[in-house]
């Protein structure tokens, strides 16, 4: 059963380059998003992994960008080792008034083991606010 993708979007005080260097480098995006992060490239078909650990449990993160539009777009796969299900997260960047709109789409989580409540749609849309309602908000506007 297809659900309706969780989307969250939110504009920032700073210029686009500024929020598409917050999303796609590896330096930046560990210091608002996941410290784990290992690698990662803004080029179509790079590949990485990286382990995240949620209330005693580990959740191998597998992800391969799939498109890149500099400044403007990002989508990669987004999956776990060893569990079945396959989601896609967008990031649309674009000019606004006062500064950078981010829009973020994320597809495919009913894919997932719905019985573990961190694939729950309400747990998806509850990280995402965080990520970047107050995570990368708070990092780019300090």
């Amino acid at each position: 059963m297809k659900t309706e993708p969780i989307v969250v979007e939110q504009t920032f005080k700073t210029p686009v380059e500024k929020v598409w260097k917050a999303t796609t480098e590896k330096d930046q995006m560990r210091q608002w998003f996941f410290d784990a992060i290992s690698e990662f490239e803004p080029i179509q078909g790079f590949q990485t992994q990286f382990n995240v650990r949620v209330e005693n449990a580990d959740y191998l993160h597998l992800w391969r960008v799939k498109e890149v539009v500099p400044l403007k777009r990002i989508v990669y796969e987004w999956r776990y080792g060893s569990v079945p299900g396959n989601s896609s997260v967008t990031w649309e960047l674009s000019e606004a008034p006062d500064g950078t709109k981010l829009k973020l789409t994320h597809e495919g989580i009913e894919t997932f083991p719905q019985e573990n409540p961190v694939f729950r749609r309400a747990s998806g849309q509850a990280g995402w606010n965080y990520f970047i309602r107050e995570s990368l908000k708070k990092y780019l506007e300090r």
